[in-house]
């Protein structure tokens, strides 16, 4: 049974491509730079091409592209996608509505949005891992010295220099001020986004003044979702997170490593090692770090990050902000752990560095619910049956 899958440089790409093999399907594999293009009608031509000389029992791929949309309308084929990334704004184009389309969400809030729209071609799933490979894979030759850790982080800070909050740089007192007060409450509140709500006609005016922004005739996604998400939600994680490995650092000195694109930001008492491979040097820091901390990206409402999965997947203790959909497939304190505020963590962080038995314990249970019900043959298995696409 022949599938047409959309090659692009995606995390779970190989092992999508081995799962696919094992289940009986025969991956076609597709690539064309156009993409994540909204229209290209070389594009069209190309995928067009592709599905003329054989025939394909769905179309697939990692996260959702409203061109491959078009094409398996155009071509009548099903097309399956599973979305990791959030925000994803190609999930805003009138192509959502096609029939054709079973389009998977990690994240329960952002489906459940969807689905209250009248968009039927949504469904909720959580995201796989690997977790047998991810484990031998981080237990093999790696750096000691650089991913052995009491504790890390791994990921983005958002203070690059192409932060867009920072580009509003001229907005009026009243909006600044605005802005400033939603960003400390929603630095309080774990568990609910609630920044698209409050970006009222005033403040949203403003904004399109000092950075205008419009879709294309082909998206609909609206300008308070793209303020609320890339511009508010981005710069609250990068305080968020900057406030807490800073506290970390304080109260744990040179117990922190900090795994981050800009290897010369400093942070005191807390070890900034650069990037972490994710080939090479990720899975070793999850599977050797005592704790992980997970510090969950503001536009993620209520989903499991991939990191978090990743870190469970390599047998690694998971310390992560309060995420609700955690709470469908895992137990708080026997699987992973949960903090609920800034004291909470810095708390639970003492904690679990001097209960050795218990974090490790934690770590295994996470470990073994990843591998039994998360791997990639039970997604394909659960998403291919939701869309009724199964052998």
């Amino acid at each position: 049974m022949n599938v047409l899958f959309i090659d692009w440089p995606c995390f779970g790409r190989s092992d999508a491509i081995s799962t696919l093999k094992k289940m009986g399907y025969k991956p076609t594999i597709f690539s064309h730079e156009d993409y994540q293009e909204r229209i290209s009608p070389t594009f069209d031509k190309a995928f067009d091409e592709a599905v003329k000389t054989t025939k394909f029992k769905f179309c697939f791929s990692f996260n959702y592209y409203p061109v491959v949309s078009e094409g398996c309308k155009r071509n009548e084929l099903p097309y399956i996608s599973l979305v990791y990334d959030s925000p994803h704004v190609p999930l805003y184009s009138y192509t959502m509505i096609y029939p054709t389309n079973h389009v998977f969400l990690f994240d329960k809030q952002e489906y459940l949005k969807l689905r209250s729209m009248g968009i039927p071609t949504v469904y909720y799933s959580p995201l796989p891992v690997n977790a047998s490979a991810m484990e031998q894979h981080g237990k093999k030759g790696y750096d000691r010295k650089k991913c052995t850790c009491d504790i890390s982080f791994v990921g983005s800070l958002y203070n690059e220099d192409h932060n867009l909050y920072d580009r509003l740089t001229n907005v009026n007192d009243y909006t600044r001020g605005y802005l400033e007060a939603v960003i400390e409450a929603q630095l309080k509140i774990y568990g609910y986004n609630f920044l698209e709500e409050v970006l009222t006609e005033d403040i949203l005016a403003e904004l399109l003044r000092v950075c205008p922004y419009s879709n294309d005739r082909y998206g609909v996604e609206t300008p308070a979702y793209i303020y609320a998400n890339y511009f508010l939600g981005r710069k609250i994680t990068s305080i968020e997170r900057l406030r807490i490995l800073t506290a970390i650092g304080e109260r744990f000195p040179q117990q922190l490593k900090l795994f981050t694109l800009n290897p010369k930001f400093k942070i005191p008492y807390v070890q900034n090692m650069g990037t972490a491979d994710y080939a090479t040097e990720m899975l070793p820091v999850f599977a050797n770090s005592k704790i992980n901390l997970n510090i969950t990206l503001k536009s993620i409402q209520s989903g499991i990050p991939l990191r978090a999965m990743d870190i469970m997947g390599a047998g690694g203790f998971l310390l992560t902000n309060f995420q609700a959909d955690f709470l469908d497939y895992f137990v708080p304190d026997e699987d992973f752990v949960y903090y609920n505020d800034l004291e909470d963590l810095l708390n639970k962080i003492e904690y679990y560095l001097s209960h050795t038995e218990e974090r490790q314990e934690i770590a295994r249970n996470g470990y073994q619910k990843v591998k039994e019900n998360h791997s990639f043959q039970k997604c394909f298995e659960n998403i291919l049956g939701a869309a009724q696409l199964n052998l």
